[in-house]
C-alpha cells in the first residue's frame, strides 16, 4: 500500500509537470516568431486558438495531478480516506486527465495534418495572383508538407518560419499528451493494485 502511495506521488508530480509544459507550448503557438501582432490582428490558426494545450492537456490534467498527489500524500481531506474512497478519487482523476490529454492529442494531430495558418500566394495553386491568409497545405494534392521540407520556406510568406514553428510546437504537444495518456494508464493500474492489496491486508 505504501508503494502504491509513493507511485501516486511520483505520477502526480509527473502529470503536473507535463501539464505545465503543455500549457507553455500552446501559449507559444499564440505568438509566432514571438510576435504579439498576429494575435492582436486575429491571424492565429484555429487549432492554436482552441487552446487544447491550455485547458485540456494543461488545466484538466493539472487538476487531476493535484488530486492524485493529495491522495498519494494523504493530505487534508484525503488523510483518512479508505481504499474505496481512494479508488473513486483515482477513477475521477484518471478520467479527467485522460479526457484532457486525449483532446489535446487529437487537436495536435489534426493541426499537424492541416498545416499552419499563414499568408500565402494563391497563384501557386491557381492562375489568380493574390495573397491571402489560410491553410495552404490542407488541400495540397499528392504532396505531404511534413515530409517535403522544400515547401517549408517556399509556401508560407508570413509569418516567416511559420511551418517550423507550427510543426515543432504541435509535435511537442502531441508527444506531451501521449505521455500524459501513458501516465494516466499507469496511475489507474497502480490504484487498482493498491485497492487489491489493501483488501487482501484486511
Amino acid at each position: 500500500m505504501a508503494c502504491s502511495r509513493t507511485c501516486s506521488q511520483i505520477l502526480g508530480l509527473s502529470l503536473g509537470t507535463t501539464a505545465l509544459f503543455a500549457a507553455a507550448a500552446n501559449t507559444v503557438l499564440l505568438f509566432p516568431n514571438w510576435d504579439v501582432t498576429y494575435l492582436l490582428r486575429g491571424l492565429i490558426g484555429r487549432h492554436a486558438m482552441l487552446g487544447s494545450g491550455l485547458w485540456g492537456g494543461g488545466l484538466m490534467v493539472l487538476t487531476a495531478a493535484t488530486l492524485i498527489s493529495l491522495t498519494g500524500w494523504r493530505y487534508g481531506c484525503f488523510s483518512k480516506s479508505g481504499p474505496c474512497q481512494s479508488m473513486l478519487t483515482a477513477l475521477l482523476s484518471s478520467g479527467l486527465a485522460f479526457l484532457g490529454a486525449l483532446i489535446c492529442f487529437i487537436t495536435s494531430g489534426v493541426a499537424l495534418k492541416d498545416g499552419p495558418f499563414c499568408m500565402f500566394d494563391v497563384s501557386s495553386f491557381n492562375q489568380t495572383q493574390a495573397w491571402k491568409h489560410g491553410y495552404p497545405f490542407k488541400d495540397l494534392q499528392n504532396r505531404n508538407y511534413l515530409y517535403d521540407h522544400s515547401l517549408w520556406n517556399s509556401v508560407c510568406l508570413e509569418p516567416s518560419k511559420a511551418v517550423i514553428w507550427h510543426v515543432c510546437f504541435f509535435s511537442a504537444l502531441l508527444c506531451i499528451s501521449l505521455l500524459q495518456i501513458l501516465l494516466v494508464v499507469i496511475h489507474f493500474i497502480n490504484s487498482f493494485l493498491g485497492l487489491f492489496c489493501s483488501l487482501c491486508e484486511k
